[in-house]
């Protein structure tokens, strides 16, 4: 949609077009930079409608105090039509009221645009590589999953939303000692399926009855040939059979979450490909990569501790606070080499990258973030490159920690929280806090019916427009705006909220913060039900007024366009927009 179809950006073209304005008139010098003008609510409401820093930032330039330069721009606002006060506040500041058949006319903007009030050309179709979830491939979905894939699903969609064009992927770890661990394990519930008591799971083998399934897979399509046989003449099979099947799994989960990744790489894929190979080459010609001797580990003392040379990443240059191996001292990548080499592979493809991390990985972000500096002198181009910690979720039952699980025995799988208490509820809870806050998920908590619980406020209020609207319709009411002008202080003032959603869009997906978008929606969910229950103690304020068809229809236009604009962020955060409760 065009930029100039929401009210706040429509504004900031007026300013804009009073600034060139200004300067066709010599009062601007030509060609002064604009870049940090900004048009927005002020924070005090009662300050009027929308502010504008415009003669804070450009009085420099136009060698003359703030507040002189304020003075002209006022002047040329003045003569606007929709705008129908002005006031210069502080050192310069320019504070505006809109007349009130802006906001109408932003009402009816809503209504025109439905699904697409709200979107946005900001990314410009820049290509976002957005890495989540992620977990090893060694067992299903758990909690400690599940905050992380909400948070990098909701971002993708949003950054989507935002006009860029992104990647959902999945870096499966399918190369290393917890694979091996895997196929073992596997192995051992193949023999189990082929009828042999393997009695209690041997101390270092993933206990999961998750592995089961797998174990009568590899047996109904090997029969018994790897019973016996020697592990060098299995392993492989059973690795690669088995990392199939579990992500298999995974996929699973993640879908009952709504959850589908575009792209999943695989480490073993990228190593076999000679990726870290061609990665630390690249870095030697450059000078990021040496052979040399780490300290030993400073605070303790290693007996057997004796100096190897290994290859050593030059991550100091980056900000780092030493260097980093990336090769073991038996020749094998460290899992930072590998990483390496997969951040050196994504860029390739794409404009910026964004992972998302759990918070036990914060050790990690400084030396990545390094490596992505390096590779991208490399790519000729500076690749951004963020990555979002997401702390643990802590899971209560009645204020008392949750630990086990009835299926997995020492889990709590997203299955079994999807199965409890539904996709909507985990989704929108796990963005009610900003992912590096901490958080306690009470099962009891998410599903009650009350103010205190979000998603049911959220849910709640659309469902509810929705019955106004139909008890309308059985009455022979429908919305229009024939009326609209006939809307009050109240129904303005709802107006305005649900006019922030386009900007709340653009400045969730700058900040990569999809939690913002669940902010806005439980304020704007609290301002319907107020504006709503305004009629319990005044007749008059009622939505549907029987002595009054033409002001109820006006209402009940207004009503649907927030019903539209609370849609709108819910499918932003993959959830359902319920219309019965």
């Amino acid at each position: 949609m065009s930029e100039l179809n929401t009210i706040h950006a429509a504004f900031a073209a007026k300013v804009d077009a009073v600034l060139s304005a200004l300067e066709a008139e010599g009062t601007l010098p030509a060609g002064v930079e604009r870049r940090n003008v900004t048009v927005e609510p002020p924070r005090d409401p009662s300050h009027g409608d929308l502010a504008t820093n415009a003669a804070m930032v450009l009085a420099k330039q136009a060698a003359t105090n703030p507040r002189a330069l304020a003075e002209k721009i006022v002047e040329h606002l003045e003569r606007d039509p929709d705008i129908t006060e002005t006031a210069i506040a502080g050192p310069g500041f320019i504070n505006l009221r809109l007349a009130d058949r802006a906001w109408l006319g932003e009402l009816e903007a809503i209504a025109a645009l439905g699904e697409g009030y709200g979107r946005s050309q900001m990314g410009e179709g820049k290509r976002v590589n957005v890495e989540y979830v992620s977990a090893n491939p060694t067992g299903p979905m758990h909690m400690g999953h599940c905050r992380g894939a909400v948070v990098g699903d909701a971002l993708a969609a949003l950054l989507e939303y935002a006009g860029h064009e992104v990647t959902r992927e999945y870096y499966v770890n399918d190369a290393g000692g917890q694979v091996d661990t895997l196929a073992r394990s596997a192995h051992l519930r193949y023999r189990e399926a082929l009828g042999e008591d393997i009695g209690a799971i041997p101390g270092g083998l993933y206990p999961g009855d998750y592995l089961k399934p797998v174990g009568e897979y590899l047996a109904q399509e090997l029969g018994d040939r790897f019973k016996d046989a020697p592990e060098d003449e299995w392993l492989p099979i059973f690795r690669a059979e088995a990392v199939e099947k579990m992500m298999d799994v995974i996929r699973a989960d993640l879908a009952l979450l709504g959850i589908h990744h575009d792209l999943f790489s695989s480490e073993a894929a990228l190593q076999a490909a000679g990726k870290p190979e061609q990665a630390e080459a690249w870095l030697r010609e450059h000078g990021l990569v040496y052979d040399g001797v780490l300290e030993q580990p400073k605070g303790k003392v290693i007996e057997d501790w004796e100096p190897v040379e290994l290859p050593l990443f030059r991550s100091t240059k980056f900000g780092d606070d030493q260097d980093r191996p990336i090769r073991k001292s038996d020749g094998k990548w460290t899992y930072f080499g590998a990483d390496l080499a997969y951040h050196m592979q994504k860029a390739e493809e794409a404009d910026a990258l964004i992972d998302i991390w759990g918070a036990d990985h914060a050790g990690t972000v400084k030396r990545i973030k390094a490596a992505v500096a390096a590779l991208s002198e490399g790519q000729g181009k500076p690749i951004p490159f963020d990555v979002k910690l997401v702390q643990m979720v802590q899971l209560m039952r009645a204020g008392e920690p949750v630990k086990m699980s009835k299926r997995s025995g020492n889990f709590i799988t997203i299955a079994d929280m999807v199965e409890e208490v539904g996709k909507d509820v985990v989704r929108f809870t796990m963005l009610t806090r900003k992912p590096e806050a901490q958080m306690d998920f009470d099962f009891a908590k998410v599903v009650e019916a009350s103010k205190d619980n979000p998603v049911f406020y959220v849910q709640y209020a659309h469902a509810r427009i929705h019955s106004t609207l139909r008890k309308a319709r059985a009455e022979g009411i429908e919305p229009s705006t024939e009326a609209i002008a006939q809307l009050g202080e109240e129904e303005l003032g709802l107006i305005k909220q649900a006019a922030q959603f386009p900007r709340i869009v653009e400045a969730a997906a700058a900040a990569r913060e999809p939690h913002r978008i669940a902010f806005f929606l439980y304020d704007l969910a609290s301002a319907f039900h107020s504006f709503y229950n305004l009629g319990n103690d005044n007749p008059s304020k009622r939505v549907i007024l029987a002595q009054d068809p033409a002001l109820s229809a006006a209402r009940l236009f207004l009503i649907d366009t927030i019903g539209q604009v609370i849609r709108n962020g819910l499918t932003l955060l993959g959830v359902e927009a319920v219309e019965e409760m």
